[in-house]
């Protein structure tokens, strides 16, 4: 196989993976746009609006307080950690 001919067969690839994508973005538009429509002849889409809003503004809590929350550092632990036992040392030590 020359260089030209796997050149080809990955060009080839690529064009193959992106209309598949494509197909799929453009099926699941239309499966959406077609809830959507159904969403919107309820009487209560006004209800259904501020709990689908409210569900979102809880996700989006949670995403922010796992992502954007720095984590306390390794070193910060273990000296907390060393400083109970220390602590808790000296308490047994004073009871005796």
């Amino acid at each position: 196989m020359t260089r030209e001919t796997g050149r080809r067969g990955l060009d080839e690839q690529a064009v193959l993976l992106a209309a598949g994508l494509a197909d799929l973005a453009v099926s699941t538009v239309g499966t959406a746009f077609g809830t959507l429509r159904g969403l919107l002849r309820r009487s209560d889409a006004g209800a259904l609006a501020a709990e689908a809003e409210h569900d979102l503004t809880a996700r989006g809590r949670l995403v922010l307080d796992r992502y954007a929350a720095v984590p306390p550092a390794h070193l910060e632990i273990l000296a907390r950690h060393a400083l109970a036992r220390h602590a808790l040392a000296r308490r047994t030590a004073d009871d005796d």
